[in-house]
């Protein structure tokens, strides 16, 4: 199993690393759900990461708490951080952008989450490794037949995993394994689900079990000493 530890900021990263941590969600203000990093706890907390064998760290991309449709102007912030990420060592990217469609529901928005992924992808190969990225929980926004629709689009994107809960936030994981099976088996061979939100260092066997998955993720996902 991988454990994906969710930090804000450089606050129990170590504590998560020697707990058995391998990748690490680096975040600020995890308050409203997770906001970009400044360039200096980057820049630390990929020093620390780097030196546990194994270990990684994705940046989340995101300009403010609040939903995931985004202005021009953001975009062009999000872009900028994903340079400064990977210009400070970051492994990968946590992104996200959606839409209002007509009748209000929101949408994968596409056209903005390319541009993000291109960027990323071309920092990659200027540095010669590439980032990874991941589309964080703003998938759970989506309606249940379109998450299947945006599985096929971020995987044709270049999006290599998929945080989601299964379900709306707050509910307990156990009442979203049907969805996240449905989810899991759409994704075969395409790119990984991670599951998280709910889950813990003490319920992460029975969710792996149930699941069948090889990553979890988590601010509770191992025992801080």
């Amino acid at each position: 199993m991988l454990y994906e530890f969710c930090a804000e900021n450089l606050t129990d990263i170590e504590a998560a690393l020697k707990a058995g941590a391998r990748r690490i969600e680096l975040c600020d203000n995890l308050a409203v759900g997770g906001t970009t990093p400044s360039v200096g706890v980057i820049e630390q907390a990929v020093n620390l990461v780097h030196a546990y064998e194994g270990a990684e760290v994705r940046v989340i991309i995101r300009p403010r708490g609040g939903d995931f449709a985004y202005s021009d102007l953001e975009l062009r912030a999000m872009e900028t951080d994903i340079r400064i990420a990977a210009a400070n060592g970051a492994d990968g990217v946590v992104i996200g952008c959606l839409k209002r469609g007509e009748d209000g529901a929101f949408l994968l928005d596409t056209e903005r989450t390319a541009r993000l992924i291109k960027v990323a992808q071309s920092v990659g190969e200027m540095r010669g490794r590439a980032l990874g990225i991941t589309f964080h929980m703003a998938f759970d926004e989506l309606a249940g037949e379109s998450q299947l629709d945006a599985i096929d689009a971020l995987a044709e994107l270049g999006v290599d995993r998929i945080l989601t809960h299964g379900g709306a936030a707050g509910t307990p994981i156990e009442g979203n394994f049907d969805n996240l099976r449905a989810l899991i088996e759409r994704a075969q061979n395409k790119l990984v689900i991670l599951p998280g939100g709910g889950i813990t260092f003490e319920n992460a066997a029975q969710v792996q079990e149930a699941l069948g998955v090889r990553e979890l993720h988590g601010t509770k996902i191992v025992r801080l000493s």
